[in-house]
Protein backbone atom coordinates (compact mmCIF):
# COMPACT_ATOMS: atom_id res chain seq x y z
CA UNK A 1 0.00 0.00 0.00
CA UNK A 2 1.53 3.24 -0.79
CA UNK A 3 0.76 6.32 1.60
CA UNK A 4 1.01 9.54 0.37
CA UNK A 5 2.96 12.05 2.69
CA UNK A 6 0.81 15.46 3.50
CA UNK A 7 2.91 18.76 2.24
CA UNK A 8 3.42 22.05 3.99
CA UNK A 9 0.52 23.12 1.99
CA UNK A 10 -1.96 20.18 2.93
CA UNK A 11 -1.35 20.70 6.70
CA UNK A 12 -1.98 24.52 5.59
CA UNK A 13 -4.81 23.87 4.59
CA UNK A 14 -5.98 21.05 7.56
CA UNK A 15 -5.00 24.12 9.76
CA UNK A 16 -7.46 26.64 7.56
CA UNK A 17 -10.22 23.85 7.98
CA UNK A 18 -9.88 23.95 11.97
CA UNK A 19 -10.08 27.43 12.32
CA UNK A 20 -12.98 27.54 9.59
CA UNK A 21 -14.45 24.45 11.68
CA UNK A 22 -14.10 27.32 14.97
CA UNK A 23 -15.88 29.99 13.28
CA UNK A 24 -18.46 27.99 12.25
CA UNK A 25 -18.93 26.44 15.67
CA UNK A 26 -19.24 30.20 16.80
CA UNK A 27 -22.52 30.06 14.29
CA UNK A 28 -24.19 26.96 15.93
CA UNK A 29 -22.70 24.57 13.19
CA UNK A 30 -21.76 21.20 14.02
CA UNK A 31 -17.79 21.01 14.57
CA UNK A 32 -16.79 17.27 13.31
CA UNK A 33 -13.93 16.92 15.51
CA UNK A 34 -13.20 13.38 14.76
CA UNK A 35 -11.96 13.52 11.34
CA UNK A 36 -10.52 16.68 12.29
CA UNK A 37 -8.11 15.29 14.57
CA UNK A 38 -7.83 12.21 12.55
CA UNK A 39 -6.40 14.37 9.59
CA UNK A 40 -3.93 16.41 11.63
CA UNK A 41 -2.64 13.18 13.24
CA UNK A 42 -2.68 11.52 9.89
CA UNK A 43 -0.58 15.13 8.75
CA UNK A 44 1.64 14.64 11.34
CA UNK A 45 2.66 10.70 10.94
CA UNK A 46 1.84 9.45 7.41
CA UNK A 47 5.51 10.24 6.33
CA UNK A 48 7.30 8.01 8.78
CA UNK A 49 4.76 5.74 8.60
CA UNK A 50 5.38 5.10 4.79
CA UNK A 51 9.29 4.98 5.49
CA UNK A 52 8.61 2.51 8.22
CA UNK A 53 6.09 0.05 5.88
CA UNK A 54 8.43 0.10 3.03
CA UNK A 55 11.55 -0.94 4.84
CA UNK A 56 9.70 -3.40 6.16
CA UNK A 57 8.33 -4.70 2.69
CA UNK A 58 11.71 -4.57 1.50
CA UNK A 59 13.11 -6.65 4.42
CA UNK A 60 10.58 -9.17 3.64
CA UNK A 61 11.31 -9.52 0.17
CA UNK A 62 15.07 -9.87 0.37
CA UNK A 63 14.87 -12.23 2.87
CA UNK A 64 12.41 -14.14 0.95
CA UNK A 65 14.87 -13.78 -2.24
CA UNK A 66 17.89 -15.20 -0.34
CA UNK A 67 16.32 -17.85 1.17
CA UNK A 68 15.48 -18.95 -2.92
CA UNK A 69 19.24 -18.08 -3.31
CA UNK A 70 20.17 -20.47 -0.43
CA UNK A 71 17.45 -23.45 -1.43
CA UNK A 72 19.05 -23.00 -4.65
CA UNK A 73 22.38 -23.68 -3.86
CA UNK A 74 22.18 -26.13 -1.23
CA UNK A 75 20.62 -28.30 -3.98
CA UNK A 76 23.84 -27.41 -6.56
CA UNK A 77 26.27 -28.27 -3.30
CA UNK A 78 24.72 -31.56 -2.90
CA UNK A 79 24.79 -32.41 -6.68
CA UNK A 80 28.38 -31.69 -6.88
CA UNK A 81 29.21 -33.55 -3.44
CA UNK A 82 29.83 -37.20 -5.04
CA UNK A 83 31.94 -35.42 -8.06
CA UNK A 84 34.24 -33.22 -6.32
CA UNK A 85 35.78 -35.87 -3.95
CA UNK A 86 35.77 -38.46 -6.92
CA UNK A 87 33.56 -40.93 -5.04
CA UNK A 88 30.70 -41.03 -7.98
CA UNK A 89 33.37 -41.50 -10.77
CA UNK A 90 35.16 -44.26 -8.91
CA UNK A 91 31.94 -46.00 -8.03
CA UNK A 92 31.93 -49.39 -9.00
CA UNK A 93 28.79 -51.86 -10.11
CA UNK A 94 28.58 -55.46 -9.59
CA UNK A 95 27.04 -58.68 -11.33
CA UNK A 96 27.68 -62.21 -11.11
CA UNK A 97 27.22 -64.39 -13.78
CA UNK A 98 24.83 -66.71 -11.63
CA UNK A 99 22.56 -66.72 -8.80
CA UNK A 100 22.94 -66.61 -5.33
CA UNK A 101 25.25 -63.80 -4.92
CA UNK A 102 24.96 -59.91 -4.71
CA UNK A 103 27.87 -57.31 -4.32
CA UNK A 104 28.12 -53.95 -3.38
CA UNK A 105 31.21 -51.79 -3.27
CA UNK A 106 32.62 -48.91 -1.76
CA UNK A 107 35.46 -46.99 -2.54
CA UNK A 108 39.01 -48.90 -2.42
CA UNK A 109 37.01 -51.24 -5.18
CA UNK A 110 38.99 -52.89 -7.91
CA UNK A 111 37.20 -53.21 -11.42
CA UNK A 112 38.03 -57.08 -12.62
CA UNK A 113 36.91 -60.33 -13.01
CA UNK A 114 36.93 -62.37 -9.61
CA UNK A 115 35.90 -66.88 -10.15
CA UNK A 116 33.92 -67.62 -6.82
CA UNK A 117 32.79 -70.61 -6.39
CA UNK A 118 30.09 -71.04 -2.79
CA UNK A 119 30.40 -74.76 -1.01
CA UNK A 120 27.74 -73.86 1.73
CA UNK A 121 26.04 -70.74 2.77
CA UNK A 122 25.84 -69.51 6.81
CA UNK A 123 23.43 -71.22 8.96
CA UNK A 124 21.75 -70.21 12.44
CA UNK A 125 21.79 -73.04 14.74
CA UNK A 126 17.77 -73.88 15.62
CA UNK A 127 17.18 -77.01 18.17
CA UNK A 128 14.14 -78.28 19.48
CA UNK A 129 13.41 -80.35 22.80
CA UNK A 130 11.18 -83.52 23.26
CA UNK A 131 7.90 -83.69 23.09
CA UNK A 132 6.03 -82.81 26.46
CA UNK A 133 2.57 -83.20 27.27
CA UNK A 134 0.38 -81.18 29.37
CA UNK A 135 0.47 -83.30 32.22
CA UNK A 136 4.35 -83.76 32.15
CA UNK A 137 5.94 -81.76 35.08
CA UNK A 138 8.31 -79.37 34.29
CA UNK A 139 9.94 -79.10 37.87
CA UNK A 140 11.92 -76.46 39.78
CA UNK A 141 14.93 -74.52 39.39
CA UNK A 142 17.54 -73.09 36.80
CA UNK A 143 17.45 -73.34 33.26
CA UNK A 144 20.85 -71.43 31.99
CA UNK A 145 20.29 -70.58 28.09
CA UNK A 146 23.52 -69.71 26.42
CA UNK A 147 25.39 -69.23 22.93
CA UNK A 148 28.33 -69.83 21.64
CA UNK A 149 29.92 -72.21 24.00
CA UNK A 150 31.73 -71.83 26.99
CA UNK A 151 33.00 -68.72 26.29
CA UNK A 152 29.74 -67.24 24.88
CA UNK A 153 26.84 -65.28 26.60
CA UNK A 154 24.23 -66.59 28.86
CA UNK A 155 21.13 -66.05 30.79
CA UNK A 156 19.11 -68.03 33.37
CA UNK A 157 15.44 -68.62 33.72
CA UNK A 158 13.64 -69.08 37.10
CA UNK A 159 11.41 -72.34 36.44
CA UNK A 160 8.75 -73.00 38.90
CA UNK A 161 5.85 -75.70 39.45
CA UNK A 162 3.50 -72.78 37.72
CA UNK A 163 5.92 -72.38 34.59
CA UNK A 164 4.60 -73.50 31.72
CA UNK A 165 6.56 -73.90 27.79
CA UNK A 166 4.69 -70.92 26.64
CA UNK A 167 5.86 -68.86 29.95
CA UNK A 168 9.52 -70.06 29.50
CA UNK A 169 10.07 -68.92 26.15
CA UNK A 170 8.30 -66.12 26.89
CA UNK A 171 10.68 -64.87 29.32
CA UNK A 172 13.91 -66.24 27.23
CA UNK A 173 12.64 -63.58 24.72
CA UNK A 174 11.89 -60.65 26.93
CA UNK A 175 14.92 -61.20 29.18
CA UNK A 176 17.34 -58.11 29.08
CA UNK A 177 20.26 -60.61 29.33
CA UNK A 178 19.08 -62.65 26.22
CA UNK A 179 22.25 -63.96 24.79
CA UNK A 180 21.23 -63.88 21.23
CA UNK A 181 18.50 -66.29 20.60
CA UNK A 182 14.71 -66.82 20.02
CA UNK A 183 12.26 -69.44 21.86
CA UNK A 184 9.27 -70.62 20.35
CA UNK A 185 6.65 -73.54 21.27
CA UNK A 186 5.42 -75.73 18.36
CA UNK A 187 2.58 -77.96 18.96
CA UNK A 188 2.73 -81.30 17.18
CA UNK A 189 0.95 -84.11 16.89
CA UNK A 190 3.06 -85.78 20.06
CA UNK A 191 2.77 -82.66 22.01
CA UNK A 192 4.49 -79.34 22.50
CA UNK A 193 8.14 -78.83 21.71
CA UNK A 194 10.31 -76.19 23.15
CA UNK A 195 12.25 -74.46 20.11
CA UNK A 196 15.42 -72.05 20.26
CA UNK A 197 17.11 -70.55 17.55
CA UNK A 198 20.25 -68.49 17.39
CA UNK A 199 19.90 -64.91 16.09
CA UNK A 200 23.05 -65.28 14.60
CA UNK A 201 24.50 -67.53 11.71
CA UNK A 202 28.44 -69.12 12.39
CA UNK A 203 29.42 -72.39 13.21
CA UNK A 204 30.71 -70.83 16.82
CA UNK A 205 27.01 -69.98 17.75
CA UNK A 206 25.95 -73.14 18.76
CA UNK A 207 22.65 -72.57 21.02
CA UNK A 208 22.64 -74.71 24.54
CA UNK A 209 20.25 -75.46 27.54
CA UNK A 210 21.80 -77.00 31.00
CA UNK A 211 19.41 -77.35 33.92
CA UNK A 212 19.66 -76.85 37.78
CA UNK A 213 17.60 -78.11 40.47
CA UNK A 214 14.54 -80.43 39.83
CA UNK A 215 14.15 -79.24 36.62
CA UNK A 216 13.17 -81.94 33.86
CA UNK A 217 16.08 -83.46 32.19
CA UNK A 218 14.02 -83.04 28.62
CA UNK A 219 15.29 -79.61 28.93
CA UNK A 220 18.70 -79.87 29.09
CA UNK A 221 19.79 -79.24 25.07
CA UNK A 222 21.41 -82.74 24.96
CA UNK A 223 18.34 -84.18 24.95
CA UNK A 224 17.40 -81.50 21.76
CA UNK A 225 17.09 -82.53 18.28
CA UNK A 226 19.53 -80.45 15.43
CA UNK A 227 16.91 -78.79 13.21
CA UNK A 228 19.67 -76.69 11.76
CA UNK A 229 23.61 -76.65 12.30
CA UNK A 230 25.53 -73.90 13.49
CA UNK A 231 27.52 -73.22 9.91
CA UNK A 232 29.40 -71.12 8.50
CA UNK A 233 29.35 -69.96 5.10
CA UNK A 234 32.37 -71.67 2.98
CA UNK A 235 33.68 -70.30 -0.32
CA UNK A 236 36.88 -69.63 -2.71
CA UNK A 237 37.44 -66.69 -4.59
CA UNK A 238 39.70 -67.28 -7.60
CA UNK A 239 40.53 -70.27 -5.84
CA UNK A 240 41.52 -68.95 -2.19
CA UNK A 241 39.23 -70.85 0.69
CA UNK A 242 37.19 -68.42 2.79
CA UNK A 243 35.22 -68.75 5.56
CA UNK A 244 32.61 -66.54 7.25
CA UNK A 245 30.28 -66.65 9.72
CA UNK A 246 28.30 -64.31 8.13
CA UNK A 247 26.48 -64.78 4.74
CA UNK A 248 27.56 -60.67 4.00
CA UNK A 249 31.36 -61.02 3.82
CA UNK A 250 33.77 -58.01 3.59
CA UNK A 251 37.34 -57.16 4.16
CA UNK A 252 38.01 -60.17 1.56
CA UNK A 253 38.06 -57.88 -1.38
CA UNK A 254 39.00 -54.41 -0.59
CA UNK A 255 36.08 -52.06 -1.01
CA UNK A 256 33.46 -54.65 -1.93
CA UNK A 257 30.95 -56.43 0.14
CA UNK A 258 29.46 -59.76 -1.04
CA UNK A 259 25.93 -61.17 -0.41
CA UNK A 260 25.25 -64.63 -0.15
CA UNK A 261 21.21 -66.31 -0.32
CA UNK A 262 21.10 -70.16 -0.08
CA UNK A 263 20.75 -70.62 -3.40
CA UNK A 264 24.70 -69.37 -3.65
CA UNK A 265 25.96 -73.00 -2.37
CA UNK A 266 27.12 -74.81 -5.77
CA UNK A 267 30.06 -78.03 -5.98
CA UNK A 268 32.89 -76.25 -6.44
CA UNK A 269 33.63 -76.88 -9.84
CA UNK A 270 30.15 -74.52 -10.63
CA UNK A 271 32.29 -71.23 -10.67
CA UNK A 272 30.89 -67.92 -11.26
CA UNK A 273 32.26 -65.07 -12.32
CA UNK A 274 31.69 -61.71 -10.31
CA UNK A 275 32.72 -58.53 -12.49
CA UNK A 276 33.57 -55.06 -10.81
CA UNK A 277 33.02 -52.38 -13.72
CA UNK A 278 32.85 -48.64 -13.53
CA UNK A 279 29.09 -47.26 -12.72
CA UNK A 280 28.33 -45.41 -15.80
CA UNK A 281 25.02 -45.26 -14.55
CA UNK A 282 25.99 -43.65 -11.46
CA UNK A 283 28.26 -40.98 -13.48
CA UNK A 284 25.58 -40.57 -16.51
CA UNK A 285 22.72 -39.68 -12.82
CA UNK A 286 25.65 -37.69 -11.08
CA UNK A 287 26.41 -35.41 -14.05
CA UNK A 288 22.68 -35.19 -15.10
CA UNK A 289 21.69 -33.93 -11.42
CA UNK A 290 25.05 -31.74 -11.76
CA UNK A 291 23.76 -29.86 -14.69
CA UNK A 292 20.21 -29.46 -13.29
CA UNK A 293 20.63 -27.91 -9.84
CA UNK A 294 23.43 -25.70 -11.71
CA UNK A 295 20.52 -24.63 -14.21
CA UNK A 296 17.84 -24.19 -11.78
CA UNK A 297 20.08 -22.08 -9.88
CA UNK A 298 20.73 -19.93 -12.77
CA UNK A 299 17.15 -19.15 -13.33
CA UNK A 300 16.61 -18.57 -9.92
CA UNK A 301 19.33 -16.17 -9.59
CA UNK A 302 18.03 -14.34 -12.99
CA UNK A 303 14.33 -13.94 -11.96
CA UNK A 304 15.80 -12.19 -8.17
CA UNK A 305 18.30 -10.41 -10.17
CA UNK A 306 16.58 -9.29 -13.53
CA UNK A 307 13.89 -6.98 -14.87
CA UNK A 308 10.24 -9.65 -15.31
CA UNK A 309 7.36 -8.90 -17.32
CA UNK A 310 4.35 -9.77 -15.25
CA UNK A 311 1.76 -12.10 -16.27
CA UNK A 312 -1.30 -10.22 -17.66
CA UNK A 313 0.25 -6.72 -18.36
CA UNK A 314 3.00 -4.96 -20.21
CA UNK A 315 4.73 -3.59 -17.44
CA UNK A 316 8.28 -4.72 -15.96
CA UNK A 317 8.88 -5.39 -12.69
CA UNK A 318 12.74 -5.19 -10.77
CA UNK A 319 13.94 -8.54 -8.88
CA UNK A 320 14.43 -7.93 -5.35
CA UNK A 321 18.05 -8.50 -5.59
CA UNK A 322 18.36 -6.41 -8.76
CA UNK A 323 22.09 -5.21 -8.73
CA UNK A 324 23.28 -6.90 -5.41
CA UNK A 325 26.86 -6.98 -4.77
CA UNK A 326 26.74 -10.11 -3.31
CA UNK A 327 24.52 -11.86 -6.04
CA UNK A 328 26.76 -9.92 -8.64
CA UNK A 329 30.16 -11.59 -7.05
CA UNK A 330 28.47 -15.01 -6.58
CA UNK A 331 26.92 -15.27 -9.82
CA UNK A 332 30.56 -14.17 -11.86
CA UNK A 333 32.51 -16.90 -9.44
CA UNK A 334 29.99 -19.59 -10.25
CA UNK A 335 30.06 -18.76 -14.36
CA UNK A 336 34.12 -18.63 -14.32
CA UNK A 337 34.25 -22.33 -12.85
CA UNK A 338 31.69 -23.11 -15.40
CA UNK A 339 33.25 -21.43 -18.80
CA UNK A 340 37.18 -21.91 -17.60
CA UNK A 341 37.44 -25.43 -18.25
CA UNK A 342 40.25 -27.92 -15.98
CA UNK A 343 43.82 -28.10 -16.55
CA UNK A 344 45.39 -31.41 -16.05
CA UNK A 345 48.86 -31.98 -17.01
CA UNK A 346 49.09 -29.30 -19.25
CA UNK A 347 46.01 -29.72 -20.97
CA UNK A 348 42.54 -27.95 -20.11
CA UNK A 349 39.70 -29.94 -20.65
CA UNK A 350 36.02 -28.73 -21.34
CA UNK A 351 32.35 -29.77 -20.51
CA UNK A 352 31.79 -29.24 -23.70
CA UNK A 353 34.20 -32.41 -24.41
CA UNK A 354 31.36 -34.31 -22.47
CA UNK A 355 28.13 -32.86 -23.96
CA UNK A 356 27.60 -30.30 -21.84
CA UNK A 357 27.20 -26.88 -23.01
CA UNK A 358 26.78 -24.03 -22.13
CA UNK A 359 23.64 -21.96 -23.26
CA UNK A 360 22.90 -18.41 -23.63
CA UNK A 361 21.14 -17.60 -20.96
CA UNK A 362 23.90 -19.16 -18.71
CA UNK A 363 21.92 -22.54 -18.09
CA UNK A 364 23.44 -25.76 -18.92
CA UNK A 365 21.88 -28.51 -21.38
CA UNK A 366 23.25 -31.85 -21.45
CA UNK A 367 23.30 -34.35 -24.45
CA UNK A 368 23.01 -37.45 -23.11
CA UNK A 369 24.19 -39.24 -26.36
CA UNK A 370 27.97 -37.53 -26.44
CA UNK A 371 27.74 -38.42 -22.83
CA UNK A 372 27.62 -41.88 -22.86
CA UNK A 373 30.44 -41.75 -25.32
CA UNK A 374 32.44 -39.74 -22.92
CA UNK A 375 32.00 -42.42 -20.00
CA UNK A 376 32.99 -45.21 -22.86
CA UNK A 377 35.54 -43.89 -24.55
CA UNK A 378 36.63 -40.59 -23.30
CA UNK A 379 37.69 -41.51 -19.82
CA UNK A 380 40.25 -38.81 -19.82
CA UNK A 381 38.31 -36.07 -19.88
CA UNK A 382 35.94 -37.40 -17.28
CA UNK A 383 38.10 -38.34 -14.97
CA UNK A 384 40.13 -34.46 -15.61
CA UNK A 385 36.47 -32.27 -15.41
CA UNK A 386 35.88 -33.66 -12.10
CA UNK A 387 39.11 -34.69 -10.32
CA UNK A 388 39.19 -34.02 -7.10
CA UNK A 389 42.24 -31.65 -6.92
CA UNK A 390 40.95 -28.60 -9.07
CA UNK A 391 37.92 -30.33 -10.50
CA UNK A 392 34.93 -28.25 -11.66
CA UNK A 393 32.78 -30.31 -8.28
CA UNK A 394 35.59 -29.12 -6.12
CA UNK A 395 35.11 -25.51 -7.53
CA UNK A 396 32.10 -25.02 -7.55
CA UNK A 397 31.81 -26.61 -3.80
CA UNK A 398 34.35 -23.74 -3.19
CA UNK A 399 32.50 -21.26 -4.33
CA UNK A 400 28.93 -21.95 -2.82
CA UNK A 401 30.02 -23.39 0.56
CA UNK A 402 30.79 -19.88 2.68
CA UNK A 403 27.74 -18.57 1.09
CA UNK A 404 25.72 -21.76 2.78
CA UNK A 405 27.25 -22.53 5.83
CA UNK A 406 26.34 -21.90 9.14
CA UNK A 407 26.73 -18.37 10.07
CA UNK A 408 28.26 -18.05 6.53
CA UNK A 409 27.73 -15.48 4.20
CA UNK A 410 23.83 -15.91 3.71
CA UNK A 411 23.06 -16.66 7.27
CA UNK A 412 24.64 -13.16 8.65
CA UNK A 413 23.10 -10.96 6.14
CA UNK A 414 19.79 -12.83 7.34
CA UNK A 415 20.85 -12.41 10.57
CA UNK A 416 21.09 -8.54 10.07
CA UNK A 417 17.73 -8.09 7.86
CA UNK A 418 16.20 -9.75 10.74
CA UNK A 419 17.36 -7.42 13.38
CA UNK A 420 16.35 -4.85 11.06
CA UNK A 421 12.91 -5.75 10.80
CA UNK A 422 12.41 -5.87 14.68
CA UNK A 423 13.90 -2.59 14.96
CA UNK A 424 11.54 -1.45 12.13
CA UNK A 425 8.69 -3.14 14.02
CA UNK A 426 9.77 -1.29 17.54
CA UNK A 427 9.49 2.25 15.53
CA UNK A 428 6.02 0.87 14.41
CA UNK A 429 4.68 0.78 17.87
CA UNK A 430 6.55 3.64 18.90
CA UNK A 431 4.88 5.64 16.19
CA UNK A 432 1.23 3.89 17.05
CA UNK A 433 1.56 5.32 20.48
CA UNK A 434 2.70 8.73 19.05
CA UNK A 435 -0.20 8.50 17.03
CA UNK A 436 -2.88 7.62 20.18
CA UNK A 437 -1.32 10.63 22.27
CA UNK A 438 -1.68 13.12 19.22
CA UNK A 439 -5.00 12.10 18.99
CA UNK A 440 -5.93 12.16 22.41
CA UNK A 441 -4.36 16.09 22.45
CA UNK A 442 -5.79 17.26 19.70
CA UNK A 443 -9.41 15.93 21.08
CA UNK A 444 -8.76 17.55 24.22
CA UNK A 445 -8.02 20.82 22.16
CA UNK A 446 -10.75 21.00 19.93
CA UNK A 447 -13.35 19.84 22.65
CA UNK A 448 -11.72 23.10 24.81
CA UNK A 449 -12.35 25.57 21.81
CA UNK A 450 -15.98 24.37 20.94
CA UNK A 451 -16.53 24.72 24.69
CA UNK A 452 -14.97 28.17 24.82
CA UNK A 453 -16.96 28.93 21.48
CA UNK A 454 -20.26 27.98 23.34
CA UNK A 455 -19.40 30.23 25.85
CA UNK A 456 -18.76 33.46 23.99
CA UNK A 457 -21.83 32.39 21.75
CA UNK A 458 -23.86 32.27 25.40
CA UNK A 459 -22.38 35.67 26.65
CA UNK A 460 -23.11 37.45 22.99
CA UNK A 461 -26.74 35.89 22.80
CA UNK A 462 -26.71 37.52 26.73
CA UNK A 463 -25.90 41.15 25.56
CA UNK A 464 -27.72 41.57 23.30
CA UNK A 465 -30.89 41.11 25.35
CA UNK A 466 -29.20 43.15 27.55
CA UNK A 467 -28.34 46.31 25.10
CA UNK A 468 -29.93 44.75 22.15
CA UNK A 469 -28.56 44.76 18.19
CA UNK A 470 -28.56 45.61 15.03
CA UNK A 471 -32.59 46.93 14.61
CA UNK A 472 -33.34 45.88 17.77
CA UNK A 473 -33.50 47.16 21.21
CA UNK A 474 -32.47 45.35 24.47
CA UNK A 475 -33.72 45.73 27.91
CA UNK A 476 -31.25 48.19 28.61
CA UNK A 477 -31.02 49.45 25.42
CA UNK A 478 -31.20 53.46 25.44
CA UNK A 479 -32.97 54.24 22.25
CA UNK A 480 -36.58 52.52 23.20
Amino acid sequence: MTTTTPSAADISSLLAQAAQSIISGSTKSTLDVDTLVASLVTARTAGQSSIISTKLAKDTATLSAIGTLKSALLALQTAVAGLSDGSTLSKLSATASGTGITASTTSGATAGNYAIAVTSVASANKISSQAFDSSTPLGSGTLTVALGGSGGKSMQVEVTAQSTLASIAASINASADNPGVTASVVTAADGQHLVVTSNATGAANTVSLTTSGTLNANLDSSTFSTVTAAGDAVLTIDGNLVRSASNSISGVLSGVTINLDATAATSPNNVQTLTLTNDSAAATTAISGFVTAYSAYVTAAKGLSSYTQQEGSTQKVAGTLLGDSMLQGLNGSLASAISNGVSVGGKTYSLTSIGINLQSDGTLKLDNDALKTALSSNSDAISALFNSTNGIGKTLSAVVTPYVTQNGILDTRTQALTADQKDLAAQAQDLTALQATLTDSYNKQFTALNTLMATMQNNLSYLTQLFGGANSAGTLATNK
